[in-house]
């Protein structure tokens, strides 16, 4: 596999930055994940940062050499992170669990996997047009879709920003797969927050995928998001990849040379501002918590089989 890949988050006008980003690649296989913690409760960027090392963590266990059901992979890891955060709940004794969007997107054998669930989109882009785009679980994509509204109305829509279907709290979530999308030289995935899409033209989004490299691109995607969002707005998050070898792409990236059960891991490493109410959870609690669901499962599966035979 050859492509070009590039991640950034800005804070914005936030007090904290709540969302986070990482993409990790095998020999065969690249996964991409962005999770938005939902400001309206507490400790949004502590489900987001399980929503993301979980989705990694899974990746470059499973990824040996190759996901053997990507659609199954991404479903059950989403709902495992849910798993991970009630979890965290519990260990913590919170009065209510944290939560967060997810998009993530798994490629393999030249083919996009993409599962989400909340706002934070993904968009696939071929020859500068959107030939894929992840549909939001808002209450205003609802509106929109049974005819209640008309689309010049979302932008200013007073429940714009309220979306029915997250990672997190007290309902599983429904987690939307869509069909599996084979991919052409020189197509580009966008992975983004509400941030950037809900502050920069859609057409201006392409133009910025457009760009000479795809680093280039995902800057000049936050730089418009942030001028567009100096009072007002959210943080923003991108990730970007064009898929093939471009000549003018200096920092293509192929797998050719990877052990075949090895994998590369890129964290974005976002900006925290001291969070006056941050709840302690560090990175061991973290993968302990992944650890003890993946055990139970382990269980529950092993049990099943027996029950089976």
């Amino acid at each position: 596999m050859k492509f070009s890949i590039s991640q950034g988050s800005r804070q914005g006008p936030r007090p904290y930055n709540q969302d986070r980003l990482a993409y990790s690649y095998s020999r065969h296989g690249i996964l991409m994940v962005l999770a938005d913690g939902m400001g309206g409760h507490q400790h949004g960027e502590v489900a987001a940062d399980i929503a993301v090392k979980g989705m990694v963590e899974a990746f470059e266990r499973e990824a040996s050499p190759m996901i053997a059901q990507p659609a199954q992979f991404l479903r059950e890891q989403i709902a495992r992170v849910h798993a991970v955060i009630e979890n965290v709940r519990l260990r913590k004794r919170l009065m209510e669990s944290p939560r967060t969007t997810i998009v993530v997107a798994l490629i393999q054998h030249n083919t996009l996997f993409c599962g989400h669930v909340g706002d934070s989109r993904l968009y696939l882009y071929r020859n500068g047009l959107i030939e894929h785009q992840t549909q939001d679980h808002s209450v205003v994509q609802s509106l929109l879709r049974d005819g209640k509204i008309r689309a010049e109305e979302v932008a200013h829509h007073p429940h714009r920003n309220k979306i029915y279907n997250c990672v997190g709290g007290e309902q599983p979530p429904q987690i939307e797969l869509a069909p599996p999308m084979p991919l052409r030289e020189g197509d580009v995935i966008l992975l983004c927050s509400d941030g950037v899409w809900n502050s920069v033209p859609e057409v201006s989004i392409a133009q910025d995928m457009l760009a000479a490299n795809i680093s280039q691109g995902v800057t000049r995607l936050l730089d418009d998001a942030e001028a567009a969002s100096q009072t007002e707005g959210d943080n923003m998050s991108a990730i970007a990849l064009q898929w093939g070898e471009r000549q003018s792409a200096p920092l293509t990236v192929s797998t050719l040379d990877l052990p075949v059960n090895g994998t590369t891991t890129m964290m974005n490493q976002v900006a925290v501002t001291p969070h006056p109410y941050a709840l302690d959870l560090t990175d061991d609690e973290i993968e302990r918590a992944i650890a003890e669901i993946q055990e139970a499962l382990g269980k529950s599966r092993q049990y099943i089989k027996k029950q089976e035979s």
